[in-house]
């Protein structure tokens, strides 16, 4: 069973959700606008935040970078923006995945599973036992707590698609990997995406782990090839 919380302002949505969600054995709970939203994140454990674009007062991109900056847990947007920019601004601010208004609760259930399954090692702590954290250029990556911290042992809060973005890269080092791979290697084959989305996960992955996001030396750009991881990897 999972635990959802539903952002939104919209009675009727969030009657529909709520409903929907509780006939397939899922526990929910809602709120209205982001103070609520904080109030139930800092009191109970929820596994996946359904965060509705446009609020009253703190509007949804705002919630979705605040949440960002203290917490990888997992956010899916509902939007009535069906514009390329519109998606890249939500992925910019660390949002899993969207889906647009009006759409399917089906779908929208389906995009939860996809979002969650991505993230269930940090629910199989067996397999976390035989998978090591990684080492490069300073940075520790922890498989089982799914947390990248620098060389000062500062954690350096990671959405859950740049989380399995970075560990495809760590798990590949020196390969030239296009976007078609990436997008195998750290979504599934079954995964909805428009294909310039990767190109946004590497660009926020570079400003949070590059000296120089501007001239990156750990993620390179291999033209006509896609991206390679340059640093060598230490298992431990």
């Amino acid at each position: 069973m999972l635990k959802l919380l539903i952002v939104d302002d919209d009675e009727e949505i969030l009657s529909l959700l709520d409903h929907f969600f509780r006939s397939y054995g899922h526990h929910t709970r809602v709120a209205r606008d982001g103070r609520a939203m904080f109030e139930i994140l800092d009191a109970e454990d929820i596994d996946l935040v359904i965060l509705d674009l446009m609020l009253p007062g703190e509007g949804g991109l705002d919630l979705c970078r605040r949440l960002r900056t203290a917490s990888g847990i997992p956010v899916i947007m509902l939007t009535a923006a069906v514009t390329t920019t519109d998606r890249v601004v939500g992925l910019e601010l660390g949002a899993d995945d969207y889906i647009t208004k009006p759409f399917d609760p089906r779908e929208l259930l389906a995009r939860v599973r996809a979002v969650l399954r991505r993230g269930e090692i940090r629910a199989e702590p067996a397999r976390d036992a035989v998978r090591p954290s990684l080492y490069f250029d300073g940075w520790k990556l922890d498989i089982a707590r799914r947390e990248l911290r620098s060389s000062r042992n500062t954690l350096v809060p990671l959405s859950g698609r740049e989380f399995d973005l970075l560990l495809a890269f760590a798990e590949r080092p020196q390969q030239v990997l296009g976007r078609e791979h990436l997008l195998d290697f750290a979504h599934g084959v079954a995964y909805d995406v428009y294909d310039r989305s990767i190109d946004t996960q590497i660009s926020r992955l570079r400003r949070k782990l590059e000296p120089d996001p501007k001239n990156p030396t750990i993620i390179r750009t291999i033209r006509s090839g896609g991206y390679m991881f340059t640093p060598s990897v230490r298992r431990g």
